[in-house]
C-alpha cells in the first residue's frame, strides 16, 4: 500500500496531496466531488487556478476565489475547474477567529476573499509547497508548547494513543489540577484535550498505513473500538471517509512531532 514518495508538488497532474499534522490538515489537488456535507473542522478553501462555487445548506450558490467552510455547517462545492487548496483546522481554539478575521468580505454570513490569497495561490504553483508558510498566510500558527508538564502530557498521548486517557489522570501525572490542565492544555496546544487524542489516533492510524497494515488494523492498534468507529470520527472530523480518499489514490504526508523539518509520506489506496 504504501510508495516512495512523489516530490511535494501542486502540478496538475500529480494525485492529491494530503499533509497531516496535530490539528490541521492542508490539502491540494482536484475536487473530491463530496455530497453535501458538514465536518467537525473548519476549512479554507483556495481555487488555486480559477474561482469555485459553494452551495452552502438553505442559500444561494457562492462564487469565490476563497472561501470559509464554518464547522458543522452543511455545504457543498458545486462547481470546481482546477486544484483546489484546503486548509483543515480545530475550531476549538482561536485559530478560526484569526482566519476569519482575515476574509476580506461576507456574503450571507460566510467569509470570503481571504486577504492573503494571492499568495496562497503563488504558494501552490511553486515545484514544492512550503505547508507551514501556507499554514502561516492562512492564520493556522503551528502549535507551540511553552509548559513543560503539557508537553509531558502531550507526549505520553503521542507515544500510546491507543490508551484511555483520563484527564484527571493525565492532570495528576502533570501535578495540575483538572480544570487548570485542561486550560491550559488548550491554550498549549490549540485544541481540546479530547480532539488532541483524536489527533494522536488518527496520526497513528495513518503510520500504520506506512507499515502496510490493512485498515481494520490501523483502526485498532490507533485506539477506535471498531473500524467504524475510525470511520465515523474521521467523517465527522473531515466531511468524507477514509475510502473516498483512497479512490483519490491521495498522497498523504504525516507529521505528528513538533519539529517540522520532515514528514513520512504515504500513499492512501484503495483495498
Amino acid at each position: 500500500m504504501a510508495s516512495a514518495a512523489l516530490s511535494e508538488t501542486c502540478h496538475p497532474a500529480q494525485p492529491l496531496m494530503v499533509w497531516l499534522r496535530l490539528g490541521h490538515v492542508v490539502s491540494v489537488g482536484a475536487s473530491m466531488e463530496l455530497d453535501t456535507h458538514s465536518s467537525a473542522l473548519a476549512c479554507l478553501g483556495v481555487g488555486v487556478d480559477e474561482p469555485f462555487t459553494v452551495r452552502p445548506d438553505g442559500y444561494p450558490d457562492i462564487t469565490a476565489r476563497s472561501f470559509l467552510f464554518r464547522a458543522r455547517e452543511r455545504h457543498k462545492v458545486v462547481r470546481s475547474a482546477g486544484r483546489l487548496l484546503f486548509c483543515y483546522f480545530d475550531p476549538t481554539s482561536a485559530r478560526m477567529t484569526r482566519s476569519l478575521g482575515g476574509m476580506r468580505r461576507n456574503v450571507f454570513g460566510f467569509g470570503i476573499d481571504h486577504h492573503r490569497e494571492a499568495e496562497l495561490i503563488e504558494l501552490c504553483n511553486h515545484p514544492r509547497l512550503d505547508v507551514d508558510r501556507v499554514l502561516e498566510l492562512a492564520s493556522v500558527p503551528g502549535i507551540t508548547v511553552r509548559d513543560q508538564r503539557i508537553a509531558l502530557a502531550a507526549n505520553i498521548i503521542r507515544a500510546d494513543p491507543a490508551s484511555r486517557y483520563r484527564a484527571a489522570q493525565l492532570a495528576a501525572e502533570v501535578g495540575l489540577s483538572q480544570a487548570y490542565f485542561l486550560r491550559l492544555f488548550a491554550e498549549q496546544t490549540g485544541t481540546s484535550f479530547r480532539r488532541y487524542v483524536q489527533w494522536a489516533r488518527m496520526l497513528r492510524a495513518a503510520h500504520g498505513y506506512l507499515s502496510g497494515h490493512d485498515a481494520t488494523r490501523c483502526a485498532i492498534d490507533a485506539g477506535f473500538s471498531t473500524p467504524s468507529h475510525y470511520t465515523d470520527v474521521f467523517h465527522r472530523m473531515f466531511g468524507f471517509t477514509p475510502t473516498h480518499l483512497a479512490r483519490m489514490d491521495a498522497r498523504l504526508h504525516i507529521d505528528d512531532r513538533y519539529d517540522r523539518s520532515t514528514t513520512t509520506p504515504v500513499t492512501i489506496r484503495s483495498q
